[in-house]
């Protein structure tokens, strides 16, 4: 590196950053970050309005979530945009949700970057239920890669037997070089193991 390489571009770097700060705070233009919040508790009337509340106390945007009742238990995952200088006090807010009942746990999007150049797929799973399903599918997805973006499982009565039908809808995340045929042909099996039904549609490139 040159001398006058050496001298300008730590100047021009530290120039950007002063520029960048200045600018947030001048024209108002703070940095946001995307938290990734758990929540799990004792279900009651009123506790999303309360996450709102703490979240939009912090200048928080709820941008998206999943929520649901499991077993008398409130569980749910969502995700906020915040300004970085608020998101310490609301971090310290959610912990202090404890003293209702509720774990919560937050983790930056930042520390978790994702491929958006792979494929996804859904893959759907109908059939009697019995153990084991869950884990012999998502062992053939682990073989391959195959990373498991979303799932939404339950059971439901059978329309005209009324047995207990297992069903399962999950979104996933293909890697580049994952034979999808090949996979399709081992859940195909399984399948017939388990006695269920499987489906796999490739949706396109990952959107993130």
């Amino acid at each position: 590196m040159s001398s006058f390489s050496a001298f300008f571009l730590p100047w021009f770097s530290t120039e950007v950053q002063s520029l960048a700060k200045a600018r947030r705070h001048v024209y108002g233009m703070p940095m946001n970050v995307s938290l990734i919040m758990t929540v799990i508790g004792p279900d009651r009337p009123g506790l999303v309005d309360g996450l709102a509340g703490v979240v939009e106390e912090h200048g928080g945007n709820w941008l998206e979530s999943r929520m649901a009742r499991l077993g008398g238990q409130f569980a749910g995952v969502l995700r906020v945009q915040v300004p970085e200088d608020h998101e310490a006090a609301l971090a310290q807010s959610m912990k202090a949700m404890e003293r209702q009942g509720l774990t919560t746990v937050i983790c930056s999007e930042r520390t978790g970057a994702t491929d958006k150049n792979q494929a996804t797929a859904l893959l759907e799973i109908v059939g009697h239920d019995r153990p084991g399903i869950v884990h012999q599918i998502s062992h053939v997805l682990a073989l391959h890669e195959v990373n498991v973006e979303e799932l939404e499982t339950g059971c439901a009565s059978a329309a005209m037997s009324g047995e207990t039908l297992f069903k399962a809808q999950a979104r996933l995340r293909i890697p580049d070089g994952c034979n999808l045929a090949s996979l399709r042909r081992e859940l195909e099996t399984i399948a017939e193991d388990l006695i269920v039904d499987v489906s796999l549609k490739e949706l396109g490139e990952y959107a993130g």
